[in-house]
């Protein structure tokens, strides 16, 4: 006697359709692939490390969500539905948001990109001083002020600090977006009145001020560094393999918040970096000890071609240069809004 077809399996015609759906996915991403620009292609290793920080930030919010509700739901007398939300449905989170295409949030990848980017720069920098060379941040960590010391201690903290951390509005959109994809396939209010309490608590939770970056500005506002003392800073931060601290001072003295300065520090060009070292008035040998350390720490950056240009971005008059940069230092909402207009009118 033949087996009855499950009513649950998809039909012939229903797979056909599905594997023509593939297709046109792949085709779609090779068109596209292959007309993209040398510039905006991702490197096999960032690729990968771009993919795993997806991932992980994806994965750690799931997991989150998915404990404390089934805690939640356990607690309530529901134990099995606290088990099968554990045990979910064969479908992880980052799979059901991929397929509704909302991880291709510009805003997301920008940020995840960065800071792989970051990480890679910070990784591969050399190191300024001998191998017995007292770390630069270790010492401003026992300095008689206390403010600094106190900024420097919770950088040396936040510098080992494992895991992804995003911005608050978009750990917001992203614990949502988990919560949404987590909930169980047939309607189980319950389930979601837990979901939406353990989404509230995760949101509660994010503390931004202890995101590496801002814990690096405190340190840069702290130490205050004048006029005449941010070249050497610059240059001894960068030397002592300190990225974020290099990335908050720059941003402080400059006026620019700590994501669009590390922005500028991360272009392989260059090009608005130089104009912000001379809006702080830095001369030839700085602008070039800098952009040799980069350089050599970033295989994005032709220091060849920055040879041939270092005399004409060291004559660039620091006032020019702040005007230059003068967008840069707008609200963070405000560039975005115009960021916004000009895609509009390109359409």
């Amino acid at each position: 006697m033949a087996a009855c077809p499950d009513p649950a399996s998809p039909s012939a015609a229903e797979r056909a359709a599905a594997a023509r759906a593939r297709a046109g996915r792949r085709l779609a991403g090779a068109i596209t692939d292959l007309f993209l620009g040398d510039d905006a292609r991702l490197d096999e290793r960032t690729r990968l490390a771009l993919a795993a920080r997806l991932a992980e930030t994806v994965g750690g919010i799931e997991t989150e969500l998915r404990r404390q509700a089934a805690r939640l739901l356990a607690a309530r007398g529901a134990a099995p539905l606290a088990e099968r939300l554990l045990a979910g449905d064969g479908s992880t989170a980052m799979e059901r948001l991929a397929r509704a295409g909302l991880l291709q949030d510009e805003a997301l990848i920008d940020e995840l990109i960065a800071q792989v980017r970051h990480d890679q720069l910070a990784a591969a920098l050399r190191s300024g001083e001998g191998p017995e060379a007292t770390s630069l941040l270790v010492r401003l960590a026992g300095v008689p002020d206390r403010v600094v010391a106190t900024a420097a201690r919770a950088l040396l903290v936040a510098d080992s600090r494992d895991g992804p951390s995003l911005p608050v509005e978009l750990q917001h959109r992203l614990i949502w977006w988990v919560a949404a994809a987590i909930r169980p396939a047939r309607a189980e209010p319950d389930a979601d009145r837990a979901i939406a309490e353990a989404a509230t608590r995760s949101l509660s939770g994010h503390d931004e001020g202890e995101r590496t970056g801002a814990v690096a500005m405190r340190l840069a506002a702290a130490i205050d560094a004048r006029a005449d003392e941010v070249a050497p800073l610059l240059v001894e931060v960068l030397g002592d393999r300190r990225l974020s601290l290099f990335t908050a001072v720059l941003a402080h003295a400059v006026g620019l918040d700590f994501d669009q300065a590390r922005a500028l520090v991360l272009e392989p060009e260059g090009e608005r970096l130089w104009l912000a070292l001379r809006v702080l008035q830095l001369d030839r040998p700085t602008i070039a000890r800098i952009a040799l350390a980069l350089a050599d720490a970033d295989p994005r950056r032709d220091i060849e071609a920055f040879a041939d240009r270092l005399d004409a971005v060291a004559a660039v008059d620091p006032a020019e240069a702040r005007l230059a940069l003068a967008p840069e230092t707008l609200d963070r909402d405000f560039r975005a809004a115009i960021a916004a207009l000009a895609r509009s009118g390109r359409r």
